[in-house]
């Protein structure tokens, strides 16, 4: 029997999200001309809060806006490095890091499994030792630069639960020979959430607060820090 737990990353395992977090760090990184662009980000945000705009394209845009159309690998990879150590340093819930060793403990396979980006998220995963990450791929040119483009659908909603069976079939994981469980706090991840054996709601939202009661999963608070001991 396979045990696997998987941990969606922004505001699940992170306080804050990192996609945005990580295109300010790349702009603040290179030229700074580039920070001019932000505002050419807020109006495909707002495009897409009106519905002018998918999700994937949105991610697109803003990828082109502040890192530009193509990215040198070694530079990508550099970037994503320190935004990493920065992410660990400032923007882990405490309960988050407890909860992976606790599914160590028990024989679980730990994946991380998200709507970020590969270049990224993996550096972040490898910092807090998961192997496996199941995320956004990106298109890359003849000579390995990374483009702005998707490389398939955003890792989101269906798309994850989607992408999380096509990792189960390539790991030769049978459904029926697995015990899984997902983390997340957010409502779009509710495919996955219906998919497993244990679903968790972490520090949730009201739509995701008002599903899991619903459904009679349980809430988890990883934002508390562990109590000193006195004496």
């Amino acid at each position: 029997m396979h045990r696997i737990a998987f941990y969606d990353l922004d505001r699940t395992v992170t306080r804050l999200p990192t996609w945005s977090a990580f295109l300010l760090f790349g702009a603040l990184s290179g030229p700074r001309w580039r920070l001019a662009l932000v505002p050419g980000v807020a109006g495909a945000a707002l495009a897409h809060a009106l519905r002018l705009v998918g999700r994937d394209r949105l991610k697109e845009v803003m990828h082109r806006l502040m890192l530009g159309e193509t990215v040198a690998a070694e530079q990508l990879a550099a970037l994503a490095e320190r935004f990493a150590d920065r992410t660990l340093d400032r923007n882990i819930r405490p309960g988050a890091r407890r909860r992976i060793a606790a599914d160590r403990a028990e024989g679980y396979r730990v994946v991380l499994a998200t709507a970020a980006h590969r270049f990224y998220a993996e550096e972040l995963a490898q910092r807090l030792s998961i192997a496996d990450v199941i995320a956004t791929e990106s298109t890359l040119d003849a000579d390995g630069a990374v483009r702005h483009r998707l490389a398939g659908a955003n890792v989101y909603g269906p798309a994850k639960l989607a992408a999380i069976k096509a990792w189960m079939i390539a790991a030769g994981i049978d459904r029926d020979m697995a015990r899984l469980r997902f983390y997340s706090d957010h409502a779009s991840d509710a495919p996955c959430l219906l998919f497993v054996d244990e679903p968790f709601a972490v520090n949730p939202g009201r739509r995701m607060r008002t599903l899991a009661a619903a459904r009679g999963w349980p809430i988890l608070d990883w934002q508390r820090p562990v109590a000193p001991v006195n004496g």
